[in-house]
């Protein structure tokens, strides 16, 4: 007798539909290209660059999925996440246009650009030790205590589809593709794209990108059970998650091919590719993908390749700091 497979939280038609509500709310990001990276790698590379997106990031698409949905007597009570930043600031305007009001539990270490991102859109923000305290314990006694709906920042089912909107839109004007390298923190990004990815490309690979120091999702796919680290220290805060979410892990289990990982070096050294070939800027986060097609992870020669490029958020002190610390090898500056 063969095992049923486990149903999965989202589908392709749940990308769609949150495609629908999205429409003339989130932008429809570019896709770039570069010569000098196609001929780098030997393969075609298309660059989803989600750091033109409203708040800087991906991250309004699942925000807005989620709380466009709420029921009015939900929308008066409000809404209440936990972020380092992205997802932070897509809360608080997603709640803004839908009516509602948001708390965001945010790191002590958080970007400041983000915080004030975040208290500019309306939210009110409340800090903790990313480092000391379980953010997660933190986030549930505080909707308990306000009495708001929790907007999860990827373990929400309507999140993970409004993330999905990113790989629809790129397979919309990239017909053919082989490989998608994806972005991994929690997994509501990857989740989201991968299933798109697989429906349209049954044989086509979906590639996790995390930091080399938080591979809590590397160790997930090998054991076969989600793995909790303690909170990575890597500058890629957007992906300082210690477990992958208790929903998108099987969906990564499913659709995801492989992940790997990259270094605080290959993150700054992509960062800096972006900005001298591509004229654009990432953060840290936002570059880990780019990192692992530009340090040869996996041949690509003869490939049609996605990469998210998942957010821009990063304030001009700390990106100096940054090309400072590391001063990488040159090759990628123009």
């Amino acid at each position: 007798m063969t095992a049923t497979r486990p149903a999965l939280a989202i589908g392709i038609e749940d990308v769609r539909a949150a495609a629908g509500r999205l429409h003339g709310v989130a932008h429809r990001t570019p896709v770039l290209t570069s010569a000098a990276l196609d001929e780098m790698t030997g393969g075609s590379i298309f660059l989803k660059a989600e750091c033109f997106q409203r708040v800087g990031a991906f991250k309004i698409r699942g925000a807005y999925n989620r709380i466009s949905q709420l029921t009015e007597e939900e929308r008066g009570r409000g809404v209440v996440t936990v972020s380092s930043g992205n997802h932070a600031q897509a809360v608080a305007l997603a709640a803004s246009l839908c009516g509602t009001t948001a708390t965001i539990l945010m790191p002590l270490d958080s970007p400041r650009v983000k915080v004030e991102a975040v208290e500019g859109y309306g939210g009110v923000v409340v800090t903790f030790d990313r480092y000391a305290e379980d953010r997660e314990a933190l986030l549930a006694v505080l909707a308990e205590r306000e009495g708001r709906v929790v907007v999860h920042p990827f373990d929400d089912p309507a999140v993970m589809a409004g993330q999905g909107t990113v790989a629809l839109e790129l397979i919309e004007e990239v017909p053919a593709l082989d490989d998608l390298f994806v972005c991994v923190g929690g997994g509501g990004l990857i989740a989201g794209c991968a299933t798109v990815f697989k429906a349209a490309f049954p044989l086509g690979r979906v590639i996790g990108v995390e930091p080399e120091a938080g591979d809590d999702v590397r160790q997930s796919l090998t054991r076969g059970e989600r793995v909790k680290i303690a909170t990575p220290q890597t500058i890629a805060d957007g992906q300082q998650t210690p477990q992958v979410g208790e929903l998108t892990f099987p969906i990564i289990q499913r659709h995801v091919d492989d992940v790997v990982t990259v270094t605080d070096d290959e993150i700054v050294e992509a960062m800096r590719f972006a900005m001298s070939r591509l004229k654009i800027v990432l953060e840290p986060s936002g570059a880990s993908a780019l990192a692992a097609i530009l340090n040869g992870t996996a041949d690509l020669a003869g490939r049609r390749v996605g990469v998210t490029l998942s957010g821009g958020n990063v304030d001009l002190s700390r990106l100096a700091g940054l090309l400072t610390e590391y001063p990488g090898s040159g090759e990628a500056r123009a």
